[in-house]
């Protein structure tokens, strides 16, 4: 089949979850002979236009900075041009949106093409909008609503015009469901899954933090996160102070970066964890499989609005046993492994019973930490690899594209 994929993200440096699904199932498709484009925007780190990244044809398309409305008028303009031409070079079978701005340049096509048209919905955009922009006064809190409105607009309008939509969660479903009042017959739900070579454990965890710098004798506590008020990060900080207190080896690995490390930098030193607290900033995709394998405890502690959560993924297959909140898809996750790794809710105190709870279990014998170790990766291994993952994505295109090719053989012939 010959796929195009539209995205606002780029593949060719993972920083979050969104890339990561749009990169293991783009070069996944293409390793199994399906020939796939990603047309995407051009970011400002791009020194291409066009670039083939692992068999991914990732046609870049610039986005005019000068203004608004204008600046989005004129790239969706470039959008319809650039699919025009690779139309014309080579007929398309499927195409699969992966967030809404770009896409919306694409929406006479939607309508007018004869095609099956995906869309994968990772979160709701102007939910994530919200999230990352607190509330302000005045005219900013009136520019705030006006962009989460538009953001709004232009997602239901791009879902509206899809034949199917894709969501890694119960959770996105119920709801996509509320906000847009798509149908459920519609609405999918594929998970996401984990890179099974890549994540697994390690043989000598002692090795491994020797190599990061990371003490051998300490429990450590590990959460990778865009800091971000959504991601709770503040409370863990609370609730680790809280645990340190009984539990004097314990030690927290913050990874990522965001808005909110300088403050949560100064509630760190305030609180007087210096030494104990690391903020290593954004993990490299190199480096992340050795933090898993270093870590003996991950801590997801979202507050607010999580869609699915790769990383729980990532640690489970890493063989490490992951604590987190009740909220959006982890409960999905975490529940079908075992309901004690669920927290009580995302307060701080709720957070550090957890934190001790499991630094008390797997403190008491080095059978215990292999076990938990083996039934995480067990976990993973039956539910949530990759291969499953591009199989239904494949199935579902094979099958759309079949169903419009022959409404349109019907078409024509009458």
């Amino acid at each position: 089949m010959n796929l195009l994929f539209v995205a606002d993200v780029s593949i060719q440096h993972v920083i979050g979850g969104a890339e990561r699904v749009l990169y293991e199932q783009t070069t996944r498709l293409a390793a199994r002979g399906h020939r796939v484009q990603l047309l995407t925007r051009r970011l400002p780190e791009h020194r291409r236009e066009c670039e083939t990244i692992g068999g991914v044809a990732e046609i870049r398309c610039g986005f005019d900075r000068s203004g608004f409305p204008g600046e989005l008028l004129r790239s969706w303009r470039r959008v319809r041009r650039v699919w025009s031409a690779l139309n014309a070079q080579a007929r398309i079978d499927a195409v699969n949106l992966h967030q809404p701005v770009t896409a919306y340049g694409l929406l006479p096509q939607a309508r007018a093409a004869a095609i099956p048209w995906v869309y994968t919905c990772h979160s709701l955009g102007f939910e994530e909008y919200l999230s990352r922009h607190p509330a302000a006064r005045g005219i900013g809190r009136l520019g705030r609503r006006i962009q989460a409105a538009l953001r709004r607009h232009i997602e239901r309008r791009v879902i509206g015009a899809c034949n199917h939509v894709l969501v890694l969660s119960d959770y996105t479903r119920a709801k996509l469901a509320r906000s847009y009042r798509a149908t459920a017959g519609r609405i999918r739900v594929i998970p996401g899954g984990v890179d099974l070579e890549r994540f697994q454990p390690s043989a000598d965890k002692a090795a491994v933090r020797r190599r990061l710098g990371l003490p051998e004798r300490s429990f450590v506590l590990l959460t990778v996160r865009n800091l971000v008020p959504r991601m709770g990060i503040a409370n863990l900080v609370e609730a680790f102070r809280s645990a340190a207190k009984e539990a004097p080896d314990l030690m927290l690995v913050v990874g990522g970066e965001g808005p909110l490390r300088r403050p949560l930098e100064e509630q760190a030193a305030a609180l007087r964890l210096d030494g104990r607290l690391r903020f290593t900033g954004f993990i490299p995709e190199a480096q992340l499989a050795a933090y898993l394998q270093a870590a003996d405890l991950f801590v997801l502690p979202s507050a607010d609005l999580e869609g699915f959560g790769m990383v729980t993924l990532e640690a489970l297959a890493s063989g490490l046993p992951v604590i987190g909140t009740p909220i959006g898809g982890t409960v999905e996750i975490l529940n079908r492994l075992d309901p004690r790794l669920l927290l009580d809710d995302i307060r701080p105190e709720s957070i550090a019973r957890g934190i001790l709870s499991f630094r008390n279990e797997l403190s008491t014998s080095e059978s215990c930490v292999r076990e938990w170790s083996r039934r995480c990766r067990r976990f993973v291994e039956s539910n949530y690899s990759w291969e499953r993952n591009i199989t239904e994505l494949e199935t579902l295109f094979a099958a759309c594209g079949r169903k419009s090719r022959r409404l349109l053989a019907g078409h024509e012939g009458g």
